[in-house]
């Protein structure tokens, strides 16, 4: 049993816990070009969320990591065989409830760990902070915590380079041999405000790419998987610890 994991816990040793900051993994289930799988952004929250979780613990941090959601927004795959969409909506009375538990309990810190770009909790957290002015609510995306670059040779945002290195270093035996794997070539749009990214639409994810997939990934490899998760989880476990340890109440110097 990892102590600091909600769904290893049991009664015995959660009733009296101590508890500063959850932590709320959140996925999505959905194509990953041709060779990884669906659940790539759960199985990547699932292992940033426990290793990050256990060196926060480490270090002395009373943290708890909640079960990772499953689902995410995938309003833009909507003709993807079996891409599992949760609107807004949804996601939003997802974290109401989870946030009033908390609240109730006294448990006053609350940060996601996002893992699927489609997810923008930002004004969900507004407005729940206004309905739960106690809480401190916070997202993480561990995917712009550090410099991409630094570990890998091309750009891409979904199945790339960067997500099958780290689905060798996991669960290599879900991931296909690369020479079956899409280029992950994308359509770019017309428009040029949109190229220059001062104006937003939705992607629609079959227009812009062949194979599901935005990057190349048939560079990858488990080594530089294993590199870049080390320094992520490093950057987000002194971020749980900061947090866990923080005064809400005297944030700003």
């Amino acid at each position: 049993m990892r102590p600091y994991i909600l769904a290893e816990s049991n009664w015995k040793n959660i009733k009296d816990a101590s508890v500063d900051l959850a932590i709320l993994p959140w996925g999505a289930t959905e194509a990953h070009n041709y060779h990884l799988p669906y659940g790539t952004d759960i199985i990547e929250a699932d292992f940033f969320a426990a290793e990050s979780g256990r060196m926060a613990w480490e270090k002395g941090a009373k943290i708890m990591v909640l079960p990772t959601i499953p689902f995410g927004v995938n309003t833009g795959q909507a003709d993807i065989k079996l891409d599992i969409n949760l609107n807004p909506s949804t996601q939003f009375a997802i974290l109401a409830d989870i946030i009033e538990v908390l609240n109730r309990q006294a448990i006053y810190k609350l940060i996601i760990l996002n893992s699927h770009g489609g997810n923008d909790f930002k004004s969900m957290l507004r407005e729940l902070g206004l309905r739960f002015p106690n809480m401190f609510l916070s997202v993480c995306n561990w995917f712009q915590s550090v410099d991409k670059s630094l570990y890998f040779e091309k750009e891409g945002d979904h199945a790339d380079e960067m997500e099958t290195s780290l689905l060798l270093y996991f669960k290599p035996a879900l991931v296909l041999p690369l020479s079956e794997a899409g280029e992950g070539r994308e359509k770019k749009m017309k428009i040029k405000a949109f190229a220059e990214k001062w104006v937003w639409a939705e992607r629609k994810w079959s227009q812009v790419s062949a194979d599901t997939g935005i990057g190349d990934p048939r560079v990858a490899t488990k080594e530089k998987g294993e590199k870049y998760f080390k320094a992520v989880t490093e950057k987000i476990s002194n971020l749980f610890v900061e947090l866990a340890n923080c005064d809400i109440n005297d944030l700003y110097e």
